[in-house]
């Protein structure tokens, strides 16, 4: 018989109630399920590993082929001018009242006025010698004669007139009908200031003078319509201007257009400032030659004026020499160079080379294996 103070607890020496007898086997089947599922999580892990990166293989630069040409290379050298006109011309006038002046950058033609006096207009003849003297009927023997008389003509009033430096009656004619054009006294005597005498068209560049003001002095500074380059060639460069070689010029705005030199100075020019200020053979060292260029294609100039350009003289042409580009130089070790040589299958063999003048992009080689029409590597980027 169970003691009734007895509350059954382990250890007091009674049997354990069957409360006591539940707990193991609910322990075992919790431990039972953490394991189960702690394996079931086990077995639902996943690792996903990734491959260690690669640096990407270095690609090989593309290369293109291009032949060996047989052709002429210059050197050219690069000298800094400037863009003007040809010729300065200086209109003077002698007595009357001015009473109409041109505007700058007007270009005068001949038979067009230049500038007026006392209410008539002064116009411009072409020749190489000024009216220097009265011109009347009877004169003999002038250049100013043949100057009236071809411009006269060319204007279309010495129908009749030869040009022989006689002004004789048919002159005298046509001197008439000049003047009667002109709104002048038909007198059929020609005077100094009755017309402007110069080589060429005028481009108006300024104007001194004064709208009613005294013709005396120059009134109207002028130059030729030819448009130019004025390069300051420095002495030790003077073999590079040679009358009628071709230059380019390098305009503003990247434009390049063509000429030749028409005008090589014989006369050297100092640089300015004072001989004080100068070292000792400083200007021997500095002494310039001016050269004119002319442009063949005046027109891409868009009428600049004075604008700084770069003119390309060639200095030496090595004729007829095997080029090929500059790029497809290999460097072999200082002052060693070669190409290689693709033949007809594509596989390629370096060349050694022997290098000669550069120009354009090309460059002059010889050696073994460099005939015309061989084809050469040049990357092609």
């Amino acid at each position: 018989m169970r003691d009734p103070s007895s509350d059954g607890s382990p250890g007091d020496g009674t049997a354990p109630g069957p409360a006591a007898k539940r707990h193991p086997r609910r322990r075992r089947r919790l431990l039972w399920a953490a394991a189960g599922l702690a394996v079931a999580v086990a077995a639902t892990v996943v690792v996903v590993t990734r491959p260690p990166s690669r640096a990407p293989a270095p690609r090989e630069a593309a290369v293109t082929t291009a032949p060996v040409v047989r052709t002429d290379l210059a050197d050219h050298e690069e000298i800094d001018g400037t863009l003007g006109y040809s010729g300065t011309y200086l209109v003077s006038a002698s007595g009357g009242t001015l009473t109409w002046l041109p505007p700058t950058g007007r270009t005068v033609r001949r038979g067009q006025r230049v500038y007026g006096v006392n209410g008539h207009s002064v116009p411009l003849f072409y020749g190489a010698t000024p009216l220097w003297r009265p011109l009347r009927q009877g004169v003999r023997d002038g250049q100013d004669i043949a100057v009236l008389e071809r411009n006269l003509v060319a204007l279309g009033y010495g129908q009749d007139v030869t040009v022989d430096r006689h002004f004789g009656y048919a002159t005298w004619r046509a001197v008439r009908r000049w003047q009667r054009h002109l709104g002048v006294e038909q007198t059929g005597v020609v005077n100094p200031g009755d017309a402007v005498v110069a080589p060429e068209a005028l481009r108006i560049a300024a104007v001194p003078g004064v709208s009613g003001g005294t013709a005396g002095g120059v009134v109207v500074r002028a130059t030729g319509t030819r448009q130019v380059v004025n390069v300051d060639l420095p002495v030790n460069r003077r073999q590079l201007a040679v009358r009628n070689a071709k230059v380019s010029v390098d305009l503003p705005g990247g434009r390049t257009v063509p000429g030749h030199v028409r005008r090589v100075s014989a006369v050297a020019t100092s640089p300015s400032g004072s001989a004080q200020d100068r070292q000792p053979g400083q200007a021997t060292g500095e002494a310039t030659v001016p050269v004119e260029v002319v442009l063949t294609g005046r027109k891409a100039t868009g009428g600049l004026d004075g604008a700084p350009v770069t003119v390309s003289f060639t200095s030496r042409v090595d004729r007829n020499v095997l080029a090929v580009p500059v790029a497809a130089l290999l460097a072999r070790s200082k002052d060693s160079y070669a190409v290689r040589v693709v033949d007809a299958s594509g596989a390629g063999h370096d060349v050694p080379v022997r290098l000669g003048s550069f120009a354009l992009g090309l460059v002059e080689v010889s050696g073994p294996g460099i005939t015309e029409g061989a084809r050469v590597e040049v990357p092609s980027s």
